[in-house]
């Protein structure tokens, strides 16, 4: 059953449903105000840095240890959300995990549609190896899209030779554009944060006509060959197939994955429901999972 704060947002999500879709702008404007309404914790150190002409932000708490990187890539179906708003969230995971995280803010859609932001995450990983990190010392993550994008990553570094990291962690992995998992259909699932058309209109904002290019939709793609890979996601998810699909298409290939479904839980809850336990616990596995693999 899940806990009162966890059930609290859902409520006041249900609450605030629009039949009327913001426009694009308004959609980042509210995505942004409800990922700052929770504050960033007073030892949490935010240092902002430049790949490139990417912002990204180096994020540490006390306890993070400087030869432990997270590369993370934020959620927002490719055309919202962003680095700053993604400052709390890795302040917790920081914490959690003992390492310090990276996350960048990769080109958004319409206006730079795929590859660009497989593009801007190959080149963060591939700034992080030419600044004093090995492999072994960087996780790559992310949530929504940007769990999608962790896959896409990973396989476009594998397939140019590119040495890999030392794991990968998606929380409710988007890797089909097309939505034609069970989960996504008419009565699939009761997710009161996505239906099926708002995943496609984003899909098809960010990779038009290419929605089944393997890496704009990992589905299609080949995971072998990867490192090792944790997937979490909430029973109550229009995504709940997607991660299935990746689950069994990365043990099919002879990869290891660590795969978590959280009963009743709702979309990216760890970066949604800050204060819910199963957000600390989600966290908690995470930070289990990656000490096992740094190398």
């Amino acid at each position: 059953m899940p806990s009162q704060q966890h059930e609290a947002v859902v409520q006041q999500v249900l609450e605030g449903f629009v039949t009327d879709a913001p426009g694009l702008e308004d959609q980042r404007a509210g995505y942004e105000a409800t990922l700052a309404a929770t504050p960033i914790a007073d030892d949490i150190v935010v240092e902002p840095f430049r790949i490139g002409d990417m912002d990204a932000d180096w994020v540490s708490a006390p306890n993070s240890q400087s030869n432990q990187v997270i590369l993370y890539f934020h959620g927002g179906g490719y055309v919202i959300g962003s680095n700053v708003g993604y400052r709390e969230f890795a302040g917790r995971l920081a914490r959690a995990t003992k390492a310090r995280i990276c996350v960048i803010n990769y080109r958004l859609a319409p206006e730079n549609p795929f590859p660009a932001a497989v593009d801007d995450a190959a080149a963060a990983y591939q700034y992080l190896l030419g600044n004093g990190f090995n492999a072994g010392q960087i996780a790559v993550a992310g949530d929504s899209a940007g769990g999608g994008l962790t896959l896409a990553t990973l396989v476009r570094l594998r397939d140019e030779g590119i040495e890999l990291p030392a794991s990968g962690v998606c929380f409710s992995p988007w890797i089909d554009l097309e939505g034609t998992g069970a989960s996504a259909q008419p009565g699939g699932a009761d997710d009161p944060m996505l239906v099926k058309e708002g995943l496609v209109g984003m899909g098809t904002l960010y990779a038009g006509t290419d929605l089944t290019n393997p890496l704009a939709s990992p589905l299609h793609a080949e995971l072998n060959g990867l490192p090792p890979i944790q997937i979490l996601v909430g029973t109550r998810e229009v995504l709940l197939d997607d991660a299935r699909r990746a689950r069994d298409k990365i043990e099919q290939s002879g990869s290891k994955v660590d795969y978590f479904e959280g009963e009743g839980l709702i979309h990216v809850w760890p970066v949604l429901v800050p204060a819910a336990p199963e957000s600390a616990d989600a966290l908690q596995r995470v930070a289990t999972f990656a000490s096992k693999h740094w190398r």
